[in-house]
This record gives C-alpha cells, sequence and structure tokens, in this order.
C-alpha cells in the first residue's frame, strides 16, 4: 500500500519562499511520476506540477499560474519529491497534496493515490 506523506507548510509572507516534501513509501519509487495538487478555500483541487518516472525524459509540468515561480523535482535516493515556490503570492494560499499515478510508468492524471495535505499560507 503506498504511503504519501507531505511537509514544510506553513505561514509565509508574500514573496518569500517555502519547499515542500512528500515521501513515498510501498512501492519503487523510481517508476512513477509524481506531481502536486492544490485546494484553495471553497474552491475545487486543481493541478500545481508534476514530474514524470525516471527514464520518462525528468519531463515536467507546471500550471501557467505558477510557471517561473515553482519548481518540481525528485530524489530517487530518498523516495522522494520536493515542490520549491519561490515568489509566494496571496492566491497561492491552499492545501498542497502530494499525488502519484496508481499504474507506474504514467504521467500524473486523474486515477491518483493521494497524501493527506499540507496546509501553506501566503500573507499579503
Amino acid at each position: 500500500q503506498l504511503q504519501l506523506v507531505e511537509s514544510g507548510g506553513g505561514l509565509v509572507q508574500a514573496g518569500g519562499s517555502l519547499r515542500l516534501s512528500c515521501v513515498a513509501s510501498g512501492r519503487t519509487f523510481s517508476r512513477y511520476s509524481m506531481g502536486w495538487f492544490r485546494q484553495a478555500p471553497g474552491k475545487e483541487r486543481k493541478f500545481v506540477a508534476a514530474i514524470n518516472w525516471s527514464g520518462g525524459g525528468g519531463t515536467t509540468y507546471y500550471t501557467d499560474s505558477v510557471k517561473g515561480r515553482f519548481s518540481i523535482s525528485r530524489n530517487n535516493a530518498a523516495n522522494t519529491v520536493y515542490l520549491q515556490m519561490n515568489s509566494l503570492k496571496p492566491e497561492d494560499t491552499a492545501i498542497y497534496y502530494c499525488v502519484s499515478p496508481r499504474n507506474a510508468y504514467t504521467p500524473v492524471g486523474t486515477d491518483n493515490y493521494w497524501g493527506q495535505g499540507t496546509q501553506v499560507t501566503v500573507s499579503s
């Protein structure tokens, strides 16, 4: 059974930075894509960023609103995916969820395992 455990959330002022981490356990990490979604208060969950499995070209994907500010990366030896968030804005305030597809060698889509989430709050 896959477990995804996020950490690194918190309260930061606008313009600041945070780095989220997600440790995965229960399967061979390098075979699976990893990603992040977020859910702002009163809104639906939305895609933020993803990175393909190792051997999948290391391709990364970002929603338009975070391009140039957020960076996703992975450390297969540590079974960890990171989301570096710079130049944070109040509209980035949300619960951030780590996700990974149920199937190996597939990009992040709609059929994912989900972590419990970590709160990010950006004050103006």
